[in-house]
């Protein structure tokens, strides 16, 4: 199996217990407790005892450098959980409905990682190498935690990993599914060898991937083939510009137009958000002209709440990035990611479509 599984052990490293309290991670259901033998048999005893959300980890940095980009994506996961694990269990959210599946196994590609540079032609082959490896990790377990009825929270990671969610999924759905990508970025470069710069590409190529909104992108930080490419696929975004500098739109009427054209897509929805795109968030490609985050959590919240989705997908929180240090950033970006889920559940639990 391609996962290492969370059992107490696994979540005793990060979650801490306080007299007159309930935290999160102690009302969690754990996958290496659960007594199935398989994946798919696990997974189905988690939904038959209240599971509807599954916590999934992919702590690597390939494709970030398969894409010539920063390292440091690989401590996002592990300071996520020490931050959401530890959040007080309330009426707001109990924690019962959410399964620790545990992370994928990428120990191996990343040790072949090691030392090698995007400067040298042969090396960035091999990043891309590595990347597609670890899509080929990724993809079936998605795929298993969709045909099972649950909703996957995947936290990477780099945005290479929307493909094989997105592949995954569809394959689980037999179809293609929607999905906005809050993000400066499309993500929908050339299709060169696996990155993170084109996991929608991929995902249009290979049929995965109907409709595509990116919100939130850059002006100036995507390339003239990238944007035409976007418009031949019939692809859609609303510019971070139009929205936060020459204020042609708001954002609650830029969040209307995409859930009008999701509504009449009729597809399952893939939420997927990159933290490049918050402001001063340490991660793999960070942009000083950011959004707040209050808006990428409200955005995460509308998103969830108005439409039948998929998953969610968080990438690029880079710890190792931050300025004053790894300690700061997986304090910073623990709390962003944690933010971002409990945004996106609440969306979730308080669903109106």
């Amino acid at each position: 199996m391609p996962l290492q599984l969370a059992d107490r052990a696994y979540l005793a490293r990060f979650l801490s217990h306080r007299a007159g309290e309930a935290h999160q991670g102690e009302h969690w259901l754990l996958a290496g407790e659960l007594s199935g033998h398989t994946l798919p048999q696990i997974l189905a005893q988690a939904r038959q005892q209240g599971a509807s959300y599954v916590l999934l980890g992919v702590p690597e940095d390939l494709g970030p450098r398969a894409n010539l980009g920063r390292g440091g994506a690989t401590d996002a996961w592990h300071a996520f959980l020490g931050q959401f694990a530890n959040m007080q269990s309330n009426a707001f959210l109990g924690g019962e409905q959410i399964l620790l599946l545990g992370e994928i196994r990428t120990e191996s590609l990343q040790q072949q990682a090691q030392g090698l540079s995007s400067d040298h032609p042969q090396e960035l082959a091999t990043l891309r190498q590595l990347t597609e490896q670890l899509d080929a990790l990724l993809k079936p377990v998605v795929a298993q935690v969709v045909a099972a009825g649950l909703e996957p929270i995947v936290i990477g990671g780099g945005h290479n990993n929307a493909y094989p969610i997105l592949a995954g999924a569809s394959e689980a759905i037999d179809g293609p599914l929607s999905a906005v990508n809050l993000d400066p970025h499309s993500d929908f470069r050339a299709t060169e060898g696996r990155h993170s710069g084109n996991g929608f590409a991929y995902a249009h190529e290979q049929g995965a991937l109907d409709y595509y909104h990116v919100l939130g992108l850059h002006e100036l930080k995507n390339n003239s083939t990238s944007l035409a490419a976007l418009q031949e696929a019939d692809k859609r975004w609303t510019s971070y510009q139009a929205i936060w500098v020459r204020r042609e739109l708001s954002l609650a009427q830029a969040l209307e137009r995409i859930s009008d054209d999701l509504h009449l897509a009729g597809r399952p929805l893939g939420v997927e958000l990159d933290l490049d795109a918050v402001a001063g968030l340490a991660s793999s490609a960070e942009t000083v002209a950011g959004i707040p985050l209050t808006d990428a959590l409200h955005s995460v919240f509308h998103l969830a709440r108005h439409h039948r989705c998929a998953y969610l997908h968080l990438a690029e929180g880079a710890p190792a990035c931050h300025p004053a240090g790894p300690d700061a950033g997986r304090r910073q970006i623990g709390q962003a990611l944690s933010e971002l889920v409990f945004s996106y559940l609440s969306g979730r639990l308080s669903a109106i479509h």
